[in-house]
């Protein structure tokens, strides 16, 4: 089992301010399980949707909240306010490798082409040992069914291995989310060795 208490856990999530209840709602279990855990957030930075709704309900329990944000989403004043501890960076690029950065593991709960982006890119490095820790996908009312799915035939065909099945835990439901990130082992760091099909 590992420890949270103290660790930054990474949540991908959307930043669209148009956002389902039940998912507004996920993010306030998902919220006071991270506090609980003795976790911080580290996010996209984004005051709006999932993303600053996510924030703002650790922010209210007295967790702590890192962004990270480039200059581009700043100058339009998409920054969280109430988020004081925030990197801003050049690049979409340097976001996604600072929210990778020590951290104890990361969640991807429902978003959009951003929250694939990133979901992705860490699976990737996951893949190459380049990144050991839990990626827990948050499968919401199934939510990321067509992406299991895909993954599933990728394996079927031989482009990735069968234990690429386990580069990500699936969960259905929000308060699942800090026990997967507990129980997930870590990944080999070797893995690279093992990311091609022979």
């Amino acid at each position: 089992m590992h420890n949270l208490e103290g660790r930054r856990v990474t949540v991908y999530c959307a930043g669209s301010a148009k956002v389902q209840p039940k998912y507004l709602r996920a993010a306030e279990v998902l919220a006071a399980d991270l506090v609980d855990a003795g976790a911080s957030l580290l996010f996209g930075g984004g005051k709006t949707g999932l993303m600053g709704h996510l924030a703002t309900c650790v922010l209210e329990r007295g967790g702590k909240v890192q962004g990270v944000m480039p200059y581009l989403l700043k100058e339009i004043e998409m920054n969280h306010p109430g988020v004081d501890d925030f990197t801003f960076v050049h690049s979409m690029a340097e976001r996604k490798a600072l929210l990778l950065q020590d951290t104890a593991g990361l969640v991807a709960m429902p978003g959009g082409t951003g929250t694939l982006d990133e979901l992705i890119e860490a699976v990737t490095l996951k893949r190459l040992g380049q990144y050991l820790q839990p990626i827990v996908l948050l499968n919401q009312d199934g939510f990321y069914d067509a992406l299991i799915a895909l993954i599933d035939r990728m394996v079927d065909e031989e482009f990735m291995n069968p234990e690429h099945r386990n580069l990500w835990t699936v969960v259905a439901h929000p308060n699942e989310v800090i026990p997967a990130l507990k129980s997930t082992p870590l990944w080999d760091a070797q893995a690279v060795l093992r990311a091609s099909v022979k």
